[in-house]
């Protein structure tokens, strides 16, 4: 069981950079601006021999009731109520604040047991500012640079002691501690069914989460379908668009099957985005696409499949990742029926390259099928990892190519001979033939299209590489009649 850490204090005092050294990557978005952060993310997080929950939040400030900043600070105190130690960080270079001093009542009032951090403490000008923090009574401030990695051997002195505490009170080891932390994401891997000498790789893990990213356009309402799955307020949300900034993953289970949800931040045309801290967002949001397995892109069916829409969900496609599109805002429509028949339509037309692509109807305010949009992304994530045995694909080719003979090109017929899966996620196939570089695009469009019906292969991408080469079957076959 591991210790669960939160650190808090006002804006711009270093939290995201402290997060992003614990955990060791940078997933945590850092600027000069203060007021970044925005939801709260965990990561896994290692100091020393010592394996932590680390909980990075917004910073903490005064605002009237309803305004952004006091659903921020609504979220703070919800990670400062799930810690085990409260981290409390300062700025040493710039003193106690009026704002330091109001929040460290409230987490006093809290009542759980904190380490304050005089943070930026790597200069002399840090020194007047670490002698004031004793004023806020938490205790002897601990002088830290989270930017340079000063002090991180006194915080680990601090977190190990209530590391120890806890396990003592759970009647844990060491030993227990670290073999539960090995036994992490291990399991069996399931079974696939091997024909011809293909090698037995196997397709996925069913142990391991799902990693599942949420993308869009701004306020398609994507944190709140978020909320409805988890069954409760994580993620900030509300009628202001960007709200989202950073990427955050958030761990559900849905029918025995563990998930990694990745929010992110909404999408706005290329030539909109102008400021660093927006351009960082939309990185943020690119790279969980990239490392997720399945992409589900939220459209606000008040104005769907704009342009932006399309980009996206071609950008999906290009990363080579099953998608599924959810209909948001589908408890504004008047008319359901005649609506998602337009939308099909249009989805087919716009989006050739995902034919029939799962279209879902949702409602992330109500929760309206959302049980319904999970089971569309279990159902697409099989089709992604499908594999077809060679033998069956060089019967369809056979019946494919006699059926609609190559072309001939400048006077002579392209012999297509052999193809095979080289690789799944997503299915990709190499076809060989006499001369790839001649052979025409419409042709090949024909090959794909037939191959995803004859397989049932809808949705997803698949790849087709045209290379040049002889069936290896044709050549063992011949060795064997001269010997």
């Amino acid at each position: 069981m591991k210790l669960n850490v939160a650190i808090v204090g006002r804006p711009n005092v270093g939290k995201s950079t402290l997060f992003n050294r614990l955990v060791g990557k940078k997933l945590a978005l850092v600027d000069d601006r203060p007021g970044v952060t925005r939801d709260r993310r965990e990561g896994d997080a290692q100091l020393g021999d010592l394996h932590i929950n680390i909980i990075d939040t917004a910073g903490l400030e005064v605002a009237e009731e309803d305004a952004l900043e006091t659903r921020m600070r609504l979220q703070t105190e919800g990670a400062i109520s799930m810690a085990d130690v409260v981290l409390f960080m300062m700025d040493a270079r710039a003193g106690i604040t009026p704002m330091d001093e109001h929040f460290a009542a409230m987490v006093r009032k809290a009542g759980k047991p904190t380490v304050l951090l005089a943070n930026k403490s790597e200069g002399k000008s840090s020194d007047a500012g670490y002698y004031e923090a004793f004023s806020l009574g938490l205790g002897e401030p601990l002088p830290l640079s989270a930017e340079h990695g000063i002090g991180m051997a006194d915080l680990y002195e601090q977190l190990v002691k209530y590391d120890d505490a806890k396990k003592a009170a759970l009647g844990l080891d060491e030993d227990d501690d670290f073999e539960a932390a090995l036994a992490d994401d291990d399991g069996p891997l399931i079974d696939v069914d091997i024909e011809d000498g293909e090698s037995e790789t196997p397709l996925y893990d069913p142990t391991k989460p799902l990693r599942v990213a949420i993308v869009g356009r701004p306020n398609a309402g994507k944190s709140t379908m978020i909320n409805n799955l988890l069954g409760e307020d994580r993620l900030l949300t509300g009628p202001e668009a960007g709200i989202t900034r950073d990427s955050i993953s958030v761990n559900w289970e849905f029918r025995d099957r563990k998930f990694k949800l990745f929010d992110t931040a909404g999408m706005r045309r290329k030539a909109r985005v102008q400021e660093k801290l927006e351009k960082l967002s939309v990185s943020d949001a690119l790279r969980s696409i990239q490392f997720a397995e399945v992409v589900i892109v939220t459209l606000d069916v008040t104005k769907p499949f704009e342009k932006q829409d399309l980009q996206i969900a071609d950008l999906v496609g290009r990363e080579g990742r099953a998608i599924v599109i959810a209909l948001n805002k589908w408890d504004l429509v008047e008319n359901p029926q005649e609506m998602i028949t337009d939308l099909r339509e249009k989805a087919n037309r716009l989006l050739p390259q995902m034919r029939d692509v799962p279209l879902i109807p949702v409602s992330g305010l109500t929760g309206k099928n959302l049980d319904r949009l999970m089971k569309a992304v279990l159902d697409i994530y099989e089709v992604w990892n499908r594999r077809v045995s060679t033998s069956r694909l060089n019967r369809w080719l056979n019946g494919a190519t006699q059926g609609h003979p190559p072309p001939a090109v400048g006077g002579r017929r392209i012999k297509v001979r052999y193809v095979t899966q080289i690789k799944a996620r997503p299915p990709t196939f190499v076809v060989m033939c006499s001369r790839p570089e001649d052979l025409p695009d419409s042709y090949q469009r024909y090959l794909l299209n037939d191959l995803r019906e004859t397989f049932d292969i809808p949705a997803v991408p698949v790849r087709m590489l045209m290379r040049k080469g002889d069936n290896p079957y044709a050549a063992k076959a011949a060795k064997r009649k001269i010997y």
